[in-house]
């Protein structure tokens, strides 16, 4: 009984960690983007996700790059399905602080100004589904 009780735990750990990332982060979700999202914001995000982004997500932002790490399947930034929530401020949260473990994106917060994270999410909003 001891046994099956330690095997279960690790399973319910990763089965609630797992529910908790696809209902996003209630804290970002808070988050208003400050920087409004026009012409000259979208072009700077679009540079700056081609810098940083593309390899990995793909230069259309379809999860197709071609250095994703192995056996791993970015998102598609351009559909209405978002995993770790679909704000602004929980995009911006990805941005900032990665996405990981299992997904092996680490953060920019130490690349990017909050300013050019927020380009970044004004970007893809300018490319996602409507």
């Amino acid at each position: 009984m001891r046994r099956a009780a330690l095997v279960l735990i690790p399973v319910l750990v990763l089965a609630l960690a797992a529910i908790a990332a696809a209902q996003g982060n209630p804290e970002a979700a808070k988050m208003k983007n400050p920087v409004p999202s026009n012409a000259d914001s979208i072009a700077a995000g679009k540079a700056l996700f081609s810098k940083n982004c593309r390899f990995c997500h793909g230069a259309d932002a379809k999860g197709n790059g071609p250095m994703a790490p192995k056996d791993t399947h970015p998102p598609d930034l351009t559909d209405a399905k978002w995993d770790r929530g679909a704000s602004d401020g929980e995009i911006f949260a990805v941005i900032r602080d990665g996405a990981g473990p299992k997904f092996d994106m680490k953060g920019y917060k130490s690349k990017m100004t909050e300013t050019e994270m927020w380009n970044v999410v004004n970007y893809l909003r300018s490319v996602g589904t409507k």
